[in-house]
C-alpha cells in the first residue's frame, strides 16, 4: 500500500493476543471515520486461518473499542468476496451486520474456470481472432499497452486514467513478479489489445483489459480472454472479471452481458458500517 501513502491518511491496525499476531486491518482515516483501505480492491479485517467465531468477535470488539477511545465514530469495512476465500467463512459478515448494517453491495462477474460454456458470440469472436492470425504473448513490459491503448481508451471513453500509473504497475510487478502479469495481442506485429492480470492462489483477476478500434473486427478481446481462461489460467478455480458498475452505481448492461458470455455469474461484495461505540453489543451475541 506504500505507493498510495500520498493519497490516504493511513490508519491500519495490527491486533495481538498477548504477543501473538491474530489479525490485521488495512485501513485509512477520513475525518472521524476509519475505512477499509480504499487503495485496495479487497480488504476487511484479516484473521489467522481457523480463527473461531468467538475469537473473531473479541478481535472486532477490541478494534471498535480502540477506535472509539481514539475519537473515531464509525468503521466502514468491506468484506472479502467469497470466491477469494480458501474456505467457507462468513463469520465476520455476520458480526458486522448484527451490530451495524450493510450500507452497499458491489457486484462482480466471476467464472468457474473448470465448468464454463462460452456463448456463441464469444466463440465466434475467438474464431475471428484465429482467422486473423492474432498472436498471444506474455510480457514483462507494461509501457506499450499503457501508452498506446489503455490510457488513450480510458481518457476517450470515461475521461479517467488507470488506477495505477505506468510507474506504479511496473513497481508492483517488480515486488510481485509471479502475481502481476501482462498479456498482449498482436496483429501483423502491431499491438491491438492487452490484459493485466492480478493472480492469487485460486483466482485470476482481470485488472485491466482494452483493445484498439479494430477489436470487434479482429475479435481481439474474445481471443484474449479465451486464451487466458482455457490455457494460461485453466488450473485456477475462478476468473474474476471485476465489476461492471457505472459511476452512479448502476450496471453497465452491455459490459456485464459480454462477461456473461464467458460463463461469468454474479458474486457479491458487502460493505458494512458500524458505530464504534456499539462495541458492547458484541457481548449480547453470545449467551
Amino acid at each position: 500500500m506504500e505507493y498510495h501513502r500520498d493519497r490516504f491518511e493511513d490508519h491500519s491496525l495490527i491486533v495481538y493476543d498477548k504477543e501473538k499476531l491474530v489479525a490485521v486491518l488495512p485501513a485509512h482515516k477520513t475525518g472521524k471515520t476509519v475505512l477499509s483501505h480504499q487503495g485496495l480492491t479487497y480488504g476487511g479485517l484479516v484473521f489467522l486461518r481457523n480463527t473461531r467465531l468467538v475469537k473473531q468477535a473479541g478481535v472486532l470488539k477490541s478494534v471498535l473499542e480502540f477506535l472509539a477511545d481514539s475519537d473515531i465514530e464509525q468503521l466502514s469495512i468491506k468484506s472479502l468476496p467469497n470466491f477469494y476465500k480458501t474456505e467457507a467463512e462468513d463469520g465476520l459478515d455476520y458480526l458486522l451486520n448484527a451490530i451495524g448494517h450493510c450500507e452497499k453491495q458491489q457486484l462482480y462477474s466471476v467464472a468457474s474456470i473448470g465448468n464454463v460454456v462460452f456463448s456463441d458470440s464469444r466463440k465466434e469472436g475467438f474464431k475471428r481472432g484465429m482467422s486473423q492470425q492474432l498472436h498471444f504473448e506474455e510480457t514483462n513490459d507494461f509501457a506499450d499497452f499503457w501508452g498506446s491503448i489503455l490510457i488513450p481508451n480510458l481518457q476517450k471513453k470515461h475521461s479517467v486514467k488507470p488506477v495505477h500509473s505506468l510507474k506504479e504497475i511496473s513497481r508492483l510487478k517488480q515486488k510481485f513478479p509471479d502475481n502481476i502479469r501482462q498479456f498482449n495481442i498482436y496483429h501483423n506485429n502491431g499491438l491491438v489489445a492487452g490484459a493485466t492480470i492480478f493472480e492469487t492462489k485460486h483466482v485470476a483477476h482481470l485488472q485491466y483489459i482494452s483493445g484498439n478500434s479494430d477489436k470487434n473486427a479482429l475479435g481481439s478481446l474474445d481471443f484474449l480472454i479465451t486464451k487466458l481462461m482455457t490455457e494460461t489460467f485453466n488450473h485456477k478455480r475462478y476468473f474474476d472479471f471485476g465489476t461492471s458498475h457505472n459511476a452512479d452505481g448502476s450496471i453497465n448492461e452491455g459490459l456485464h452481458f459480454w462477461k456473461e458470455g464467458f460463463g461469468a455469474l454474479s458474486a457479491i461484495q458487502n460493505f458494512f458500517r458500524v458505530n464504534t461505540k456499539d462495541y458492547k453489543k458484541i457481548d449480547d451475541l453470545f449467551k
